[in-house]
């Protein structure tokens, strides 16, 4: 699957701004406070949305302050989250999700819900999901080729249990709603990375993992996992990393007798491997991208705010190559980053810039000015450029 663009209003710093043909593999830079985890945020809104409902995801992103604190400052009106998607891109339909939240007797609501796509190559996107305020219609015969017309569609009408539920986390379970199904399924297995070194390096509790959670807590159990049941992609993370890390020879997820799991380094140098509390941040950092990247189920989306702390500058250009294989292989992958090497793996259109005017944010895509895209035909590099202050609005001011 792969999002082609994202339009935001009334949310947080991005009071109306739309990002059009985005990349598989998107690089966002700017200023610290310019929108680029608040853009983020938009992934974890919809998840949590998805997951639980529209109140709870509003408290974790606002607080006790709830939509006020999401919703742009000196705004009224609903918050609105508009994706535009494709399936199996580039030849599936163009699929659009808009999801409108706004607040009744003080609560978040759904005040909008509406999923439409074009079945042929014109006309206007016939609605196979309409709801308001918890009541509406879904499409029934939805993948029926015989329909050509939107007035043959058969609508069925339906009431939610509470307004702050989607539509469209019920209709996902039904196969006769393909379009809901593959949108539920694109929320759920996208993955925000919000990795705490810290929080990998402790013993865990022995379980199961298949994948790295947000913040990295259960690495032990993945590396576990991948050594039993995937030893090829295993072995692939361990060539990189040494590749990466002198000195490391091997790595290990042993379960002691307590039935916890230790994550283990073996150097070359010594005969005793060395426990994870006690190996370098950066070697531990290494191991989790590697474990993201080489994931024998790759999610549909991946997000990673600045990859570059606690590794290597000269690190930085394999590392955003990698990331470009995992886009190019079907998952799309969006990261921010302060640093002018990992830029300087970046290609012209992968790259947007994030300015802030007036306590709102805009975005700016590199190819679209003509004075960085003629630098880039010239030979020169984007994170020299960016130095150089040619992304007009991104240095603070």
């Amino acid at each position: 699957m792969k999002i082609e663009s994202i339009r935001l209003r009334n949310f947080k710093t991005f009071k109306n701004v739309e990002l059009r043909d985005i990349p598989s593999f998107c690089i966002l830079v700017g200023a610290n406070g310019s929108g680029k985890s608040t853009l983020f945020s938009v992934f974890g809104f919809l998840k949590d949305a998805l997951t639980d409902n529209v109140r709870t995801a509003i408290t974790r992103l606002g607080g006790s302050r709830g939509i006020a604190e999401v919703r742009s400052r000196d705004s009224t009106g609903p918050i609105e989250i508009e994706i535009k998607f494709r399936e199996a891109p580039p030849l599936s339909p163009l699929i659009t999700y808009l999801l409108a939240v706004n607040e009744k007797d003080g609560q978040p609501v759904v005040e909008h819900e509406l999923l439409k796509y074009r079945r042929g190559s014109k006309g206007k996107p016939w609605h196979f999901l309409d709801f308001t305020m918890g009541i509406g219609t879904a499409v029934q015969n939805e993948p029926d080729e015989e329909v050509k017309r939107e007035a043959d569609l058969k609508r069925e009408p339906y009431t939610l249990r509470s307004p702050d539920i989607l539509a469209v986390k019920g209709l996902a379970q039904f196969e006769r709603f393909p379009a809901s199904k593959a949108l539920a399924n694109l929320i759920e297995r996208w993955h925000v990375s919000d990795f705490h070194i810290q929080r990998a390096r402790p013993e865990q509790e022995a379980g199961y993992a298949e994948h790295l959670s947000r913040e990295g807590e259960n690495l032990s159990l993945v590396v576990e996992y991948l050594y039993k049941n995937h030893r090829d992609r295993f072995d692939k993370i361990l060539e990189q990393l040494k590749h990466r890390v002198p000195g490391v020879e091997q790595v290990e997820a042993k379960t002691t007798e307590e039935g916890r799991v230790l994550l283990r380094f073996k150097d070359g140098a010594f005969h005793d491997p060395f426990l994870a509390r006690h190996v370098s941040d950066g070697t531990i950092k290494m191991l989790a991208y590697l474990v993201l990247l080489y994931d024998p189920s790759p999610h549909p989306l991946l997000c990673v705010e600045e990859p570059e702390n606690q590794l290597y500058p000269k690190l930085l250009p394999e590392l955003a190559e990698e990331f470009r294989a995992y886009s190019r292989g079907g998952g799309q992958v969006f990261v921010s980053t302060h640093s002018p090497d990992f830029l300087n793996a970046a290609e012209l259109d992968e790259v947007f810039w994030l300015t802030k005017v007036k306590g709102y944010s805009s975005v700016h895509r590199a190819k679209d000015d003509k004075q960085i895209a003629r630098y880039v035909k010239d030979g020169d590099q984007l994170g020299y450029l960016w130095k150089e202050g040619f992304f007009k609005g991104a240095d603070p001011k």
